[in-house]
Formats: C-alpha cells, sequence, structure tokens
C-alpha cells in the first residue's frame, strides 16, 4: 500500500467470515445523482489558507483502492509535523455544504465553509490551528471502488487501514484522531475496537451502541422513516449498496445481521474519548452514546450532556474550544484545559434552551435514587402507593392519538437524572368493537410511551417543551416503545431502572391474556419544581411525529382493537423515577 506516502502499518487479519454474511445488493445509484463533482485524482492546490489534495487515492488491504481529500495549513513549515483529524462515512466528503436542507436546525449560514464534509469538522478553522484534516469517502461510496455495507465491520477495517496509511504520511507526525456526528461517530467507535497503533483519541458526537436498539427496531417495533433517508444517504456507487430496506424488514429480530452493526466488545475501545450526547434525540442518539460512554474501556474517558440542537452545539464557537483543549491533549501532546475537566458534565433541562450544567463523577449517577410511583386507571393519577382497587382503563389502538395518560404530582423541587423503566399490565380484545379491526384476533401490542412535563393547573394545563432531533423546538421530555411479543427480558442485563429485552423470539397474546411487560424509557435529565406534574402517554401509535424524514416513525403497527392497562392490587403497573438529590451548597463546601 504504497500510494500518496508509504505503506499502512501492521493490522489485523481480515476476517472474511463477519463480512458480507447474509447480505443482498442493489444496484448503486451513479454519483451524480448526488451532486458529486466527479474525481480530480492528486490534484493540488492552495486555496482559503490551505494545501489541498483532492481524492488522493488509499489502497486498502485487498487491493480496493478508495479516495480521501487532505486539508493542511498553507504556512506549513518543511520539518513540521502536524497531528491529523479524520472522518469517515459514505455521505460523501464534498457536502453537501449548507444546513438548509434541515429546517431550524440551528446553525448559522456561513459558519461551517464548504470544505467541511457533512457532519464533520471545518478544515478551514482546524488548519489554522495546526491540524491537517482528511476526510475519506467509505468503499463503494461515490468514487471509491468496491460495494457499500452500511455500518458494517468492513468499515471499520477500512478505517483503520486509512488511520495507518494516514500515520505514515511524511508530513505527519503519527498520530490521528476521529471525528464527527452521527454516522461519522459511530465509525470511530467500530475503527477504535480494532485497536490501531496510530489511533490517538477519539470524539464520538452523538453516536449509538445497538444498530437493532436504538435505531432499527424500538422495542421490536420497526422503524419506517428514517430508514429511509439511510438508504437515499448512502445510495451513490458504482458498485451495489447493501439492499437496507430490505435487509431491515428480512431481519425483525436480534440475529447475527443486527449484531453485525453493533461493536460487541465495549472493553476493547480504549483510546482516550471525549464522547458527547443531547437528551432530546430519543429514538436515535440519545440511548446508546450513554450507554457506550459507561461501557468502554478507556482509561481516560468524558461525557457532556446537553439539552441543544446536536448540529448547532458541535460548531458553536465554546464546543470548538472544547474539541480543540481535547485534541491538543492528544494529538499535540501538549497540556490543556483537558487536564482540569470533570469525568462527566450534564444539563439539567427546565424547559427547551433553560437548564443548568452541572459537574458529574460518573454516569449514570451514583446518587440517583430508583424511586417506585404507582399508577391508577381509575384516576388517571401516579402515585406512592398501589392502589387498593383493580381497575383498568383502554384506548382504540388503531385510531391517531386515542390515548390514555397518567399524571404524577411533585409537591417539592424534584430532579430525574437517567433512564426509567415502566411496568404496564396490558391486555387487547379481539378487535370486534366499533372502529376496530372488524372482528380479528389480536395476538400483538405496539405501546408507544411519551413523557411531558406538565405546568401547574387542571386539565388545560401546557405542556413544557423540549428541543428534540436536532431541528425540533417542541419536542417530548422522553420515550419509550414496545412490541408486547417482545417482552422477553434478559434478567442478566436488566436493571431496576432500565429493562434489557432479549428479541430473540416472539411471545405472542393468548386471547384474553393480562401479561406485565416492561418498556425502558430512555434516559433524560429534567428538573420539576413544586406543582409541576410529569404526564406518561401510552397509545398505539407515534405520539411524537414531525414532518420530517430525519425523525423515527413506526407506521407498520401489528394492532387490532382496544388495547387496556390494568392497575391496582396484583397489577403493579408502576414507574421506575431516577430522583437524584443535588447536594446542598454546605455539602458542596466540603
Amino acid at each position: 500500500m504504497g500510494d500518496a506516502g508509504g505503506p499502512v502499518r501492521t493490522s489485523p487479519p481480515v476476517l472474511a467470515e463477519h463480512m458480507h454474511r447474509g447480505l443482498t445488493w442493489l444496484e448503486g445509484t451513479h454519483p451524480s445523482d448526488g451532486k458529486w463533482p466527479g474525481l480530480t485524482v492528486n490534484e493540488k492546490k492552495v486555496a482559503d489558507g490551505m494545501r489541498i489534495d483532492k481524492d488522493v487515492p488509499v489502497t486498502l488491504r485487498d487491493g480496493v483502492v478508495i479516495y480521501v481529500d487532505i486539508y493542511r495549513p498553507e504556512q506549513e513549515q518543511p520539518d513540521e509535523k502536524l497531528p491529523i483529524l479524520m472522518t469517515w462515512s459514505p455521505y460523501g466528503k464534498h457536502g453537501p455544504k449548507t444546513f438548509d436542507i434541515f429546517p431550524n436546525a440551528g446553525v448559522p449560514k456561513g459558519s461551517v465553509s464548504r470544505y467541511a464534509a457533512w457532519e464533520g469538522p471545518d478544515p478551514m478553522h482546524w488548519t489554522k490551528r495546526g491540524y491537517a484534516v482528511i476526510n475519506g469517502d467509505g468503499r463503494g461510496s461515490w468514487g471509491s471502488e468496491g460495494d457499500c455495507e452500511i455500518l458494517g465491520l468492513q468499515e471499520a477495517y477500512d478505517g483503520y487501514d486509512v488511520v495507518e496509511w494516514a500515520a505514515a504520511l511524511p508530513w505527519s507526525n503519527g498520530r490521528v484522531g476521529l471525528a464527527g456526528v452521527s454516522y461519522l461517530a459511530i465509525t470511530q467507535w467500530r475503527i477504535a475496537s480494532l485497536q490501531p497503533p496510530h489511533l490517538a483519541c477519539i470524539n464520538p458526537w452523538e453516536g449509538f451502541s445497538d444498530f437493532y436498539r436504538e435505531y432499527a427496531f424500538h422495542g421490536g417495533i420497526p422503524e419506517t422513516n428514517f430508514v429511509k433517508f439511510m438508504e437515499w444517504s448512502c445510495r451513490c456507487s458504482f458498485g451495489k449498496v447493501e439492499d437496507w430496506l430490505a435487509l431491515h424488514e428480512a431481519h425483525p429480530l436480534l440475529d447475527d445481521y443486527g449484531r453485525s452493526k453493533s461493536v460487541q466488545d465495549w472493553k476493547q475501545v480504549q483510546v482516550p474519548a471525549y464522547v458527547v450526547a443531547d437528551w432530546g434525540d430519543q429514538g436515535l442518539h440519545t440511548r446508546g452514546t450513554l450507554y457506550s460512554f459507561s461501557q468502554l474501556g478507556s482509561s481516560q474517558k468524558w461525557l457532556e450532556v446537553h439539552g441543544r440542537k446536536k448540529w448547532a452545539y458541535y460548531y458553536q464557537p465554546a464546543s470548538l474550544v472544547r474539541q480543540e483543549a481535547f485534541y491538543q491533549k492528544f494529538l499535540k501532546l501538549e497540556s490543556s484545559e483537558t487536564d482540569h475537566w470533570p469525568p462527566v458534565q450534564i444539563e439539567v433541562r427546565d424547559r427547551n434552551w433553560v437548564g443548568t450544567v452541572r459537574a458529574e463523577q460518573e454516569w449514570p449517577l451514583a446518587r440517583q435514587q430508583a424511586v417506585y410511583k404507582y399508577l391508577d386507571a381509575a384516576t388517571g393519577t401516579i402515585g406512592d402507593k398501589i392502589p387498593a382497587k383493580i381497575a383498568s382503563v383502554s384506548y382504540n389502538s388503531e385510531k391517531q392519538d386515542d390515548h390514555v395518560h397518567f399524571e404524577c404530582l411533585f409537591d417539592k423541587e424534584t430532579e430525574l437524572t437517567g433512564s426509567m423503566r415502566l411496568r404496564l399490565w396490558v391486555s387487547t380484545n379481539n378487535g370486534d368493537d366499533a372502529g376496530a379491526s372488524g372482528g380479528a384476533s389480536a395476538d400483538d401490542m405496539d405501546l408507544f410511551v411519551q413523557l411531558d412535563k406538565v405546568a401547574p393547573g387542571g386539565p388545560e394545563a401546557p405542556v413544557i417543551p423540549f428541543v428534540a432531533m436536532s431541528m425540533i423546538d417542541e419536542g417530548p421530555m422522553a420515550l419509550g416503545w414496545l412490541r408486547v411479543s417482545h417482552r422477553e427480558l434478559d434478567t442478566a442485563k436488566s436493571t431496576v431502572d432500565r429493562p434489557w429485552l432479549q428479541h430473540r423470539r416472539l411471545l405472542p397474546l393468548r386471547p384474553n391474556e393480562i401479561v406485565p411487560v416492561d418498556i425502558e424509557i430512555w434516559p433524560s435529565s429534567t428538573r420539576f419544581l413544586a406543582g409541576q406534574k410529569l404526564r406518561v402517554t401510552v397509545q398505539g401509535n407515534d405520539i411524537f411525529r414531525y414532518p420530517l424524514r430525519q425523525v423515527q416513525l413506526h407506521e407498520n403497527t401489528v394492532n387490532k382493537g382496544r388495547h387496556f392497562i390494568h392497575t391496582g392490587g396484583s397489577y403493579d403497573s408502576y414507574l421506575v423515577l431516577p430522583v437524584v438529590e443535588t447536594p446542598s451548597k454546605e455539602d458542596k463546601k466540603e
């Protein structure tokens, strides 16, 4: 592998049995459909204070050639050795260069240059600070050779090869850091788990840890909207591309295909990591970013969790300063403010755009207390004791937004930070009531759960909104999902505040059967004042919807007829709240 800078360093063997297993393929869409500018192999120019090498070929271990763009400072000294920031994805290193296609993303026009890869670091910013930036087009995407496997192990091995190739470039200082948001964060985890010798650090900004649970099948319910956006985003290739939608439909349970899309041993990720999450990416990034941080094997790791929009937060000046401090320490080997960072920093939200940032020592928070609160179907309330009287409440599962809700009133200031566990006793009728499915038998249920913060007052009291999904100003506090036939728990991994579902087999409902189910409510951090309420809404279809292809939807439900929720007596339907006692001022002084 000698293209543009010498051989790749020692690498692990290709484990061919783990790649392409069971995949089906489509012919790629011609890259011109994505406004690809075409290959200009090894084109060199100077512009905007940078030396730019376009479409530099890199030969991977199996002979496939992929292409990268390299950006370096224009005033680079002959003997200067540069640290490298690298991105890796199939989205295209050429663009898009504007956030206009994502309404209300919050990234000011012109604040990110035309050289930045989508969701990646801006070369104009970083070259001014003494870094080189390498943006790669993954195997089978755009001009790079081969076939495009999405989120697979092949990407990790290819990324490994390019890290080692980049470290051997004559102007490199031999230290490579990975960077970027979302897909670019997920590939960081995969590459780092293979431990390239010259990978010095990673900055995964809102990725995920579990392809099946966090992306493709929420609670076992297939996601139907964002998967189409992913297929569209990865379509451009001169080769073949993974048949994303067909494979999504073909693998409804967690099997080897689903596992192949995720890191399996987080202890293998051992490089320094600056991990960033936001509370609002419910259904995509929040759960997995937090879980991966808690599991990774690095002895030097930092977590930052905010309540804002991820792209705007990534590019805002204060975040760039923190990124620079991190890279300065691990790529330039210089002291920086990172030496004084707390291990964890979270924003405790009051509402959209309002919250308090606080330093912590770990995640999950050690002082979090699991507090049980019990649902009462007779009153629609959530209280401290199991109701003595058995009651039930129902909704039409096939009618959009027909629902039931339960409210918990706080009599003092209370902070909820962490995951929640919702236990419900549920059943379904046979679908023969008016407006339902004309007598068809119902042996399964799709449950959608939304948590909201509600202002003081009666039934018409307003919901307090939160920032959500990178573009939305009026989103929910937290979400949860469950297909009831997927209710089987992994008891070894389940905790009091987070049920862990196996997704290995289906357990259909029998006629008139009432069963307990455990629904994971994704992590959040919210402060409630006395008089404010927590509202839990349950229905048979998406509660949080938005007319954007980037928002998760679940349009193929199994619902028929009415859903019943049972409470009281032996039906101990409950919600586990992650209550956090904030240290008093006196405690902080000590």
